[in-house]
Formats: C-alpha cells, sequence, structure tokens
C-alpha cells in the first residue's frame, strides 16, 4: 500500500509537472510569434501598440508558468500556489483585454478603460499584503485571514473580465453595425475570431479562480482548456493583423464617421421630413430599376453617390424600413434571383451569381437559402411543377 502511494503521488507531480512545463513551453512561443510580427504592424500604431500587450501578457504567463514549475509552489499547497497567481494572472487578463479592447476602438481608450486592470491588480496585492502582515505567519504559511483575501481576490479578478467583457462586446456590436452599413456582403467572419476570444476570455475568469483554489485530476482539463483558450486568442489575433481584415474594418469605421460628421452637418438645413423620405425611396427605387444593385462589390458611399443622396440619408432611410446595407442589397439581389431562375432555366448558378452581383455560387447559394427558405435549385423545380400543374 505505501508503495501504490508513492506511485500515486509521483504520478501526480509528473503530471502537474508536465502540464506547467507545456505552459511555459507555449506561451513562450507564442510571445515570440508576437514579435516577430513587428513588419506588419510597423506602420500601424494601433496594432503595433495591441502586439506589444499580447506579448507582455503571454510574457508574464511564461514568467509566472515557470516560477510555478521551478519553486513547486503548487505542490506546498493551494494557498502558496494561489498568491502568485492571482499577482500574475490579472496583469495578464487585464493586457490581453486591452490589447482586444485596443483594436476594437482604433487604440481610443478611455481613462476607465485604463485603469480598472491596475486597480483591481493594486486591491488584490493590497489584500493579500495585508493578510500577510496581520497574521504575522512565514509568507508561504497557510492561514484563514491569507484564504479570504485570496478569494476575495479572485472575486476581483471576475469582477474585472466581467467589466472588460462588457466593454469588448459593445465595442464589436459596434464594429457589426459598420461593416454592415458599409459592404454589399456579410464581412462577419472578419470578427467571428474576436467574438469567441471575447467569450474566451470571459470564460478564463470563471477557470482561473476553479483552476487555482482546485485540485485533482480535473484540475487537468480545466488547466488545458485554459491553455487552448489562450493559444486561440493570440494566434487569431495574430492572424487578423497579417490579413487585409483591419484595413477593411478601418475603411467602414471611418465610414460611419464620415457619415455621422455628414449628418450633423446637414440635419439642420434639412430634417428628416415624409418628403425627404419619400423623395430618398423615389432615388433609390430608379437606381434598383437601372440595376445598380448588381454590381459586385459595390459599397454603401458608392450606392449613395449613384442614387444621388448623401451617405447618412441612404443608412438612415434603410434603418427606417429595419434593415442594414448589406441586408438590403442580399435582398434585392436575391429577388433577381428567384426572376432569373424562372424566366432564364438554361442559366447555370455561377451565371446567376455573377448577374446578381453575388460573389460566387457559394455565397448565392447560402443568402438563397437563408432568405427563401430553399437552394435555387429547389426553387425552380417548385415553381416549375406549379407551372405544369
Amino acid at each position: 500500500m505505501p508503495f501504490l502511494s508513492f506511485l500515486r503521488n509521483f504520478a501526480a507531480v509528473m503530471t502537474l509537472g508536465a502540464m506547467q512545463f507545456t505552459a511555459v513551453v507555449l506561451m513562450t512561443l507564442l510571445t515570440i510569434k508576437l514579435l516577430l510580427l513587428y513588419r506588419w504592424t510597423k506602420e500601424d500604431k494601433v496594432a503595433s501598440r495591441a502586439r506589444w500587450m499580447m506579448a507582455v501578457a503571454t510574457s508574464i504567463l511564461a514568467i509566472h508558468f515557470t516560477l510555478q514549475l521551478t519553486l513547486g509552489l503548487r505542490l506546498m499547497g493551494i494557498t502558496q500556489s494561489v498568491m502568485l497567481n492571482l499577482t500574475m494572472l490579472i496583469p495578464a487578463s487585464f493586457l490581453f483585454s486591452m490589447a482586444v479592447l485596443s483594436l476594437q476602438q482604433q487604440g481610443r481608450l478611455s481613462r476607465w478603460e485604463r485603469l480598472v486592470g491596475p486597480l483591481t491588480w493594486v486591491t488584490a496585492v493590497a489584500m493579500l499584503v495585508a493578510a500577510i502582515a496581520a497574521d504575522g505567519q512565514p509568507l508561504l504559511n497557510d492561514t484563514p485571514q491569507r484564504k479570504q483575501a485570496e478569494t476575495a481576490s479572485a472575486l476581483c479578478y471576475m469582477a474585472m473580465q466581467c467589466y472588460y467583457t462588457w466593454r469588448h462586446t459593445t465595442a464589436l456590436r459596434a464594429m457589426h453595425r459598420a461593416l454592415n452599413d458599409y459592404y454589399d456582403r456579410d464581412k462577419d467572419g472578419l470578427l467571428r475570431w474576436m467574438q469567441l476570444s471575447i467569450v474566451g476570455l470571459m470564460l478564463l475568469a470563471l477557470m482561473v479562480p476553479v483552476a487555482i483554489f482546485g485540485s485533482g485530476p480535473w484540475l487537468l482539463v480545466i488547466a488545458f482548456s485554459i491553455y487552448f483558450s489562450i493559444f486561440y486568442l493570440v494566434d487569431s489575433f495574430c492572424y487578423y493583423l497579417t490579413s487585409n481584415a483591419p484595413s477593411q474594418m478601418q475603411e467602414a469605421e471611418q465610414n460611419a464617421e464620415e457619415e455621422e460628421i455628414e449628418k450633423q452637418k446637414e440635419t439642420s438645413s434639412e430634417p428628416a421630413t415624409p418628403e425627404v423620405t419619400e423623395r430618398i425611396g423615389k432615388a433609390v427605387a430608379q437606381w434598383v430599376s437601372r440595376g445598380g444593385h448588381l454590381h459586385s462589390g459595390i459599397t454603401q458611399p458608392i450606392a449613395a453617390a449613384e442614387i444621388g443622396i448623401p451617405k447618412y440619408q441612404l443608412t438612415t432611410w434603410l434603418h427606417q424600413q429595419g434593415m442594414k446595407y448589406n441586408e438590403w442589397l442580399a435582398s434585392l439581389r436575391i429577388a433577381e434571383a428567384k426572376r432569373v431562375l424562372l424566366e432564364h432555366p438554361e442559366w447555370n448558378i455561377d451565371a446567376i451569381a455573377e448577374h446578381c452581383g453575388f460573389k460566387d455560387r457559394t455565397t448565392l447559394h447560402r443568402k438563397f437559402k437563408e432568405l427563401v427558405g430553399m437552394t435555387p435549385a429547389e426553387y425552380a423545380n417548385h415553381h416549375s411543377s406549379e407551372i405544369d400543374l
């Protein structure tokens, strides 16, 4: 029995050591990857700043797991490990959150957004130091006062991450609105990584306290879930920066800002009246009758210029109809696709997609299914059957 107990303890030590060593290697590699992105971000101050925040965060985690591995704090007990976890994970999570938020808001961060993280860290450290000073026990001893301080610090960490999740979500909604009111097709895929990363950061806030206070075999599963979330966040962040997604996002956001300025200048001279709305509706109808909506890759400013109205008026008119720019164009193009399917059965799906302004047949097929509830082929067969009857 003593021998079996020794084997179980040895396996536990090896598992914990392997887990911490894996984390050290992973965080080091992620830091190197972020540093190697210099040439992709050197012209973009916002992206460069976000990259450095990410790199510092992964460096902190690499140091954190190195200390855990070399000092063996987790093997000494929960308290010894928790103090290091809280003092290192709070600034790392703050920097991850700020890197994403900085990208979302083009570097325009409020004073409160900058201060919440540092204030949380100072509060947590102050509570831990106060508990150590109050109980008068050696640093690595486990006492009730320290456990209370650690629990309170973990709650502060969760509150901090809840705040940043709220800010991320608000900013993400604004980014989606800007994309949907600018491009003629769905661009939400540009931000899918960001959406998943925000969820991942919130889950980290829930999982980390459980991981740092918990023990047992299931801890390995939680730990690797945390590692995967961090890997996904950093790897997706790197892919985003090296793609053309940032420039596309900047175009959409710049258009939204220009619209707001345009609206403030012109609304006073031409308020939104039923007559103005009717005039816009007629201009839009004429543009559609000329087939302006069938040109692929037409952005909202181009459409507004062709219609002959200010950008903000087109956006306002569409919002009155309860639609975004890309939703509106998709519905018009699907209506044209339905007409072509019935009047030109000899056309193949690629020709129809090109004629209607869709990027490719896959986009047409997906949008058709989404708006009509059936595929183009099913629609054509269904209506040909009705004609036969």
